[in-house]
């Protein structure tokens, strides 16, 4: 009987042995599976957010694109009549257009003045201001905030056209939105 009970406890002690081995190589496998599980999720995790973040780089390229493109529809120099600073009819339809783009979006211009080589350089640099001046008080009075304005004046210094002839005078006197 002692026998017996010493291979029944002998049998007690292997049972709990191997139920402890199955027990710990379980708990491996479930831990192991845990891991992978994690390492499953993360890897997901960072796809989505790769996919996302070429999703916003398109999405941000196509919208400065459009942006270029709208920009460069639009008329940005704006002539005057010899000796004056008179906004025209077309010039205020040249405006208004930049005014409805200006009003979608918050970026800040500068315009800049210019003269032809007529005059003396202080009067020609007194004349670009009044143009720039005259494009941003039309811009002011029809919504674009004056904060987003400056105006500059380049008088003479800064011709397009070179020459002395109507057709290059012509061309030098006008605002430049930028």
């Amino acid at each position: 009987m002692k026998s017996f009970q010493v291979a029944g406890k002998a049998l007690t002690v292997v049972f709990a042995a191997i139920l402890l081995v199955a027990c710990a190589g379980n708990q491996e496998a479930e831990e192991q599976a845990a891991v992978q599980a994690r390492a499953a999720e993360e890897a997901r995790v960072e796809e989505a957010a790769r996919v996302r973040r070429a999703e916003e780089a398109k999405q941000r390229e196509a919208a400065e694109r459009a942006e270029r493109e709208a920009m460069e529809s639009l008329t940005s120099v704006f002539h005057f009549d010899f000796d004056q600073s008179t906004l025209t009819a077309d010039v205020r339809t040249a405006l208004d257009e930049q005014i409805a783009y200006l009003k979608s979006n918050t970026k800040n211009i500068v315009l800049e003045g210019h003269a032809d080589e007529r005059g003396t350089r202080d009067y020609n640099m007194a004349l670009g201001e009044r143009r720039a001046k005259a494009v941003a008080d039309y811009m002011v009075v029809n919504g674009i905030a004056s904060y987003r304005i400056e105006a500059k004046s380049y008088g003479e210094e800064r011709p397009v056209a070179h020459g002395s002839g109507e057709s290059s005078w012509r061309q030098n006197r006008r605002v430049e939105l930028k």
